[in-house]
């Protein structure tokens, strides 16, 4: 008999603080900065990436203390899933929110940390720091993250 990982069984606000980390894939769009459309509600991303973020490995820089550096940088837990909206479509807590199973390529099911990159999933070598673009350019750096999840 085979035991279903925690991601099957369990709802969001049921996992562990442990669990919930580990849902996180690290493609990094979430640290992307986003634009939304004030009369649709649509949601735009850019390539223009949070200072903190770690192009290299796209993880934070300073996750533990990113709350009190970045301004607008958003702590998401189960508590606040109704969030999700500004997520990526691929993100492993929007999917299961959603009642969707964890794509192919998520670090929990393919045992890769890897395998988000490989996949072209991640931000890694595609954005660019918000230090080096002027706030008056970030509407000129819409990018449609297009991907194999998409």
């Amino acid at each position: 008999m085979t035991t279903k990982p925690f991601w099957e069984t369990k709802s969001l606000t049921q996992l562990s603080q442990e669990e919930w980390e580990s849902l996180c894939d690290g493609c990094g769009r979430c640290c992307l900065r986003k634009l939304e459309d004030p009369g649709s509600g649509e949601i735009s991303y850019t390539d223009v990436a949070c200072r903190l973020l770690d192009s290299d490995n796209c993880r934070c820089r300073d996750y533990e203390r990113r709350l009190d550096i970045v301004k607008d940088c958003v702590s998401l837990q189960p508590r606040n899933h109704e969030q999700l909206n500004w997520m990526p479509s691929t993100c492993a807590y929007r999917l299961l929110n959603a009642g969707k199973p964890l794509a192919d390529w998520h670090p929990l099911v393919s045992g890769s940390c890897q395998s988000v990159h490989a996949a072209g999933i991640s931000v890694r070598e595609r954005s660019v720091s918000e230090e080096f673009v002027h706030e008056d350019e970030i509407e000129l750096r819409i990018v449609d993250w297009v991907s194999v999840a998409d």
